[in-house]
């Protein structure tokens, strides 16, 4: 819920699931009343000068910008400020008589200038392949975040007149690009699109094949990965390695049509993205099977888990943290509030919805006798969203049925909540770093050379 106008006006947004959600408002503590409700799209809402921008891809994949009079909520009533593009309309900010609109183009921001009435009036200049955000203060300000898989991120002050910039917030960290660079491969999707992978390694790196790599994706719940900063992915490049991010459906990184073509029973689309993409590493020379690992993080970790299932020979190791893993009885775990989530992957008590689920489900598709790569299993006794039975059961059963002789293990945190993110101090957050990466150093054999 969200105050304005010294809260004579209320607006309330009521998800349901990464889909859909509605709009209600109150006036002066009067009836709540619909904005828009049980339409199959989203609106997210800014309101300024009295009026309410609504940013929706109602009927626009792509969103767009719509301007609501609080006297008249009907969508009849609605008014379209700035249409849609064949690039992807992320937040917009006001600061004074400026609406700046952030749009995502190929995993890449740039930020456009609109007045009020919805023309075009400038850009942000920007540096290639960079995440961006504009944010206005209170004292009328206009500060610019950037970053980068190889540019830590910094705040500007910026000049809305003349576009000049100093730095409000330097970089926490100092880093020295030079040695580095980032490749943006493109693959073609299995659904006929393209879509990029972005890999990070060293400047002087030969295209022979025998590159240690980590190919990590996501794909899912409506989530767009942008170009960051990671000390952590660094210091695996920094010794020879090889970092790639996979762009695949199910995330938002195209519109909503990118994030529908990989939920619920199109759900198969994100793992035959993923496994196209490490293909697409191997052809070009960074790596090769024996020297390749996937990871992944919640719902990621059912994506590389599911991959590991559907192509034990595709790579040599798997990073599996905090997974979603028996699909087919997930509606069942409800110790946990992994409901919501039946929006995304569907319900195995729906009949239509069941067989594809089936298909994919990582724990009922393990098959005794096969040669499974090296695992490593993580999850938390404080998950309160991914049940750890899950992360426990998969590495019994795949002990059982692998016959690589590869190692599966398992690392249960008693004090690890969903991907032991908040809470946990930072020496014990370096402490889960360091023990998965050198698993998957010892695994792939990526060996300092000061060792």
């Amino acid at each position: 819920m969200d105050r304005y106008d010294d809260e004579r006006l209320r607006i309330f947004r009521v998800q349901h699931g990464w889909a859909r959600n509605d709009l209600f408002m109150q006036k002066d503590r009067g009836a709540i009343i619909p904005i828009v409700e049980g339409v199959p799209a989203h609106f997210q809402h800014e309101y300024h000068d009295g009026r309410l921008y609504i940013r929706t891809d109602w009927d626009a994949p792509n969103y767009r910008v719509m301007v609501m009079e609080p006297e008249s909520s009907h969508v009849d009533g609605w008014t379209q400020l700035i249409p849609e593009s064949a690039d992807l309309l992320e937040p917009i900010e006001f600061v004074g008589d400026r609406i700046y609109v952030t749009y995502l183009r190929d995993v890449a921001h740039r930020i456009l200038v609109y007045d009020l009435e919805g023309n075009q009036t400038g850009e942000v200049g920007l540096p290639e392949n960079v995440s961006a955000s504009i944010r206005g203060t209170d004292d009328g300000k206009v500060l610019l975040t950037v970053d980068a898989y190889l540019m830590p991120g910094t705040t500007y002050e910026l000049d809305p007149a003349s576009g000049a910039r100093t730095v409000d917030e330097p970089p926490a960290v100092e880093f020295d690009a030079s040695r580095f660079e980032v490749t943006k491969l493109w693959y073609d999707s299995a659904g006929g699109g393209r879509a990029p992978i972005h890999v990070m390694h060293r400047a002087d790196i030969e295209l022979d094949g025998r590159h240690p790599t980590i190919l990590n994706g996501y794909g899912g719940f409506n989530a767009s990965i942008h170009p960051s900063f990671s000390t952590t992915h660094l210091a695996w490049v920094e010794l020879g390695g090889v970092y790639a991010v996979a762009t695949l459906r199910g995330g938002g990184e195209y519109g909503e049509s990118w994030h529908v073509d990989g939920m619920l029973e199109n759900k198969q689309n994100v793992f035959d993205d993923f496994i196209i993409a490490a293909e697409t590493l191997i052809d070009e020379g960074f790596t090769r099977s024996e020297r390749l690992a996937i990871s992944g993080v919640s719902n990621g970790g059912l994506l590389v888990a599911s991959v590991m299932t559907q192509r034990p020979d595709l790579v040599r190791a798997v990073l599996c943290t905090y997974p979603d893993l028996d699909m087919v009885r997930f509606y069942a775990f409800t110790e946990t509030n992994n409901i919501p989530a039946l929006l995304e992957y569907g319900d195995a008590r729906i009949p239509e919805q069941f067989e594809a689920i089936r298909q994919y489900s990582p724990y009922q598709a393990v098959q005794d006798g096969m040669e499974y790569p090296a695992v490593m299993l993580t999850t938390g006794d404080l998950d309160t969203r991914v049940p750890p039975l899950q992360a426990r059961r998969m590495v019994a059963r795949l002990q059982a049925a692998s016959s690589s002789g590869l190692p599966i293990i398992l690392w249960d945190d008693p004090r690890g909540g969903h991907a032991a993110g908040g809470g946990r101090p930072i020496s014990l957050r370096i402490e889960d770093t360091a023990r998965e990466l050198a698993f998957l150093a010892q695994q792939l054999g990526l060996v300092s050379p000061g060792l």
